[in-house]
């Protein structure tokens, strides 16, 4: 987050300027998909340690008072964020559609209370919650990781000036900067591995990159208070120039595919550390940093980095994936806004204010207030315009055993059910039954007659744990129970895929299958075992194999096998989409031939050759041979988000997959 200290001091540093010019056009560049810097997201990196820099410089350098030091923060940070955060609320509410605008009215209220950081980790560890589009105000995570990491730094480094003196404050301050740091880094390099989400956005894992701005600090401040000699300034120079190599390196080499933070956030983290340690000892590298057009990127870098990102978001979203020509454009323009944000908001108040803490506090309050108001006001509106609010559940329509219909002979309904207010929470009863991405086995998760010796198994990822209803149903009517086995992302076939939102291999779906396969062999033997899944991990030939072997292993247990196709794809957020059309029924149709993928399980005779029962529900749900399937049929919405079924769907199909699976008559 591109913040920094006062304008005008004695120790300003033209360098620094440059420095966090290069930062913010490096995560312009990457946000505007510019083909080059790939690793632009590392700028976000090198605002962290700038700041640890700066304000550890603050804090070690003067005598301040907590208070004191908040009002300066409150001034600086506040006012700016708070000018973005109403404006977007105003753009989102006119240009978005009333869903996305409620949850960009959420967002508003993370990011005016300073945990945006929190909200965006709880989101994007929420394997099904991670496929919704981003935020406007996504890049209010780094702000909020900022403000937290200057409320503790702020209480320990002037707690600890306040009770210690002389050389013991400089030892506590120095060994707490490395304990901090330390700690740090060893969560960010266990998170990293572990959710990449957490590793991302979380304080804890960000803390050592503004430790690493604070030791170059310290250090800084230790070798000013003697002369120089000339092995320092030899050793500083060549720092200097690794340190911006390390930089530049990260931006132009790293792209989507490294893990990160993790161990390569090391190379931008340490590059920009030594680059603040050389200083000004080499006129080379202060030069470079110090030309104009910079120095200009860096003032502007704060307000240019807070507007850019809504800029981009609710373009696309209004118009469609832009190119990234248009993108940069829009990066671009957002430079007015910012640069009288800068003028207008920025300067006049952090240093035509009063420099009183009471003022500075007032100030920030406000800013505080403001937005709050804002997102009410938005999450108002944007919930009128949806018709009610999002908890309240109807009754699901009853749904035909067999046919060309998918509703009942003589069932109609009036308006789209579930509502779209209601579509995006439209899950399937047990939520927690579809574990964790980084658990790899399953807890005892049963329905219906739990006490119950016989039972229908349900087996699979998310795409099988939307089927949750429908087989409660197939289970009550037969005084059985229903088990659920499901895994989010993880294939019942046997092979090993890599998880985006891990960030890695997915070594716990092997794990977690190999544990249910296992699981399996014990206890009484299930009347049913139902298996479903998406159909798109790895290609068809590595499905076929995976399927294989998974399916040796299930036929050992002599219990009936079934499966369930596939349902279609649609590829984009449905209930978004039909806001976004005023919830007409033959809005957001989607390509018939993105839909769907050749299964082996179907199409290869492999559910031939092992006795598995099978039902394709897809010639129902993209009736016809048209290019495109609906989203909407007869009145019933079909999809939650980009790819799972309502719950209310799943309980209309619920007769079908009963005459289809069990036999029922």
């Amino acid at each position: 987050m591109p913040t920094g200290g006062p304008r005008r001091r004695s120790t300003f540093r033209p360098d620094i300027e440059g420095l966090r010019g290069i930062a913010v056009l490096s995560v312009l560049a990457f946000h505007a998909a510019v083909p080059g810097p790939t690793g632009g997201y590392v700028g976000v990196d090198i605002f962290f340690v700038i700041s640890g820099f700066l304000i550890t410089g603050l804090l070690t350098g003067r005598p301040l008072g907590l208070w004191d030091f908040a009002a300066r923060r409150a001034r600086r940070i506040l006012p700016a964020a708070a000018t973005v955060l109403v404006a977007t609320a105003a753009a989102g509410g006119a240009l978005l559609d009333p869903l996305r605008g409620t949850d960009l009215a959420r967002d508003l209220i993370a990011a005016a209370g300073q945990y945006a950081n929190w909200r965006f980790v709880g989101q994007q560890t929420d394997y099904l919650a991670a496929e919704r589009d981003p935020s406007p105000l996504q890049h209010f995570w780094s702000l909020g990781v900022e403000n937290q990491f200057y409320l503790f730094w702020g209480a320990l480094l002037l707690g600890l000036a306040r009770y210690l003196h002389g050389r013991r404050r400089s030892l506590a301050i120095t060994l707490a900067t490395l304990a901090v740091g330390g700690t740090s880094l060893a969560l960010c390099l266990r998170w990293t591995a572990a959710s990449a989400p957490l590793a991302y956005f979380s304080t804890g894992s960000r803390l050592w990159e503004f430790a690493a701005g604070a030791c170059a600090a310290l250090l800084s401040s230790a070798l000013a208070t003697r002369t120089p000699g000339r092995a320092v300034t030899r050793t500083l120079r060549p720092l200097g120039w690794a340190g911006l190599a390390a930089v530049l390196g990260s931006i132009l080499l790293y792209d989507r595919t490294t893990p990160f933070p993790g161990a390569a956030a090391l190379l931008p983290v340490l590059g920009t550390a030594a680059v603040l340690l050389a200083g000004p000892s080499d006129r080379l590298v202060g030069g470079l940093l110090a030309t104009r057009p910079l120095r200009a990127a860096g003032r502007l870098s704060y307000a240019w980095y807070l507007w850019h990102w809504p800029v981009l978001i609710i373009a696309q979203a209004r118009y469609g994936q832009l190119p990234w020509t248009v993108l940069l454009a829009l990066t671009a323009a957002s430079a007015l806004p910012a640069w009288l944000t800068l003028r207008l908001v920025e300067q006049p108040l952090r240093y035509g204010s009063s420099p009183a803490p009471r003022r500075g506090l007032a100030v920030g309050a406000s800013a505080l207030v403001i937005p709050l108001i804002a997102a009410l006001t938005l999450g108002g509106g944007t919930v009128r315009a949806l018709g009610g609010a999002t908890n309240t559940r109807t009754a699901a329509p009853a749904g035909a055993v067999d046919g060309p219909t998918l509703l009942a002979p003589g069932t109609r309904v009036l308006g789209l059910t579930p509502s779209l207010a209601r579509a995006r929470e439209d899950f399937p009863p047990g939520k927690g039954c579809e574990i964790p991405l980084n658990a790899d086995s399953s807890p005892r998760c049963l329905f219906g007659d739990e006490n119950s010796p016989d039972r229908i198994v349900l087996l699979g990822d998310s795409h099988a744990g939307q089927w949750i209803s429908a087989g409660l149903k197939m289970a009550e009517q037969r005084h059985w129970a229903l088990e659920v086995l499901v895994k989010p992302g993880c294939p019942l076939a046997t092979l090993t895929v890599r998880n985006d939102v891990l960030g890695r291999t997915y070594d716990e779906c092997d794990r977690w299958r190999e544990d249910t396969l296992t699981r399996l062999t014990s206890g009484p033997e299930p009347r049913l075992v139902l298996m479903a899944g998406l159909n798109r991990y790895g290609s068809q030939e590595e499905r076929t194999v995976g399927w294989t072997r998974t399916l040796d292993r299930l036929a050992a247990l002599g219990a009936p096998l079934a499966y369930l196709g596939d349902t279609p794809m649609p590829g984009k957020d449905i209930p978004t989409c039909l806001a976004a059309s005023d919830g007409r029924s033959d809005a957001c149709f989607f390509p018939r031939d993105t839909a769907f993928e050749p299964d082996p399980m179907l199409d290869g005779g492999l559910a031939a050759r092992y006795g598995v029962r099978t039902l394709d529900l897809g010639p129902l749900l993209c009736p016809g041979s048209g290019p495109s399937c609906p989203a909407v049929l007869e009145g019933v919405v079909l999809y939650r988000d980009t790819g799972h079924i309502t719950d209310t769907l799943a309980q209309v199909l619920a007769p079908r997959l009963d005459k289809g699976l069990l036999g029922a008559p």
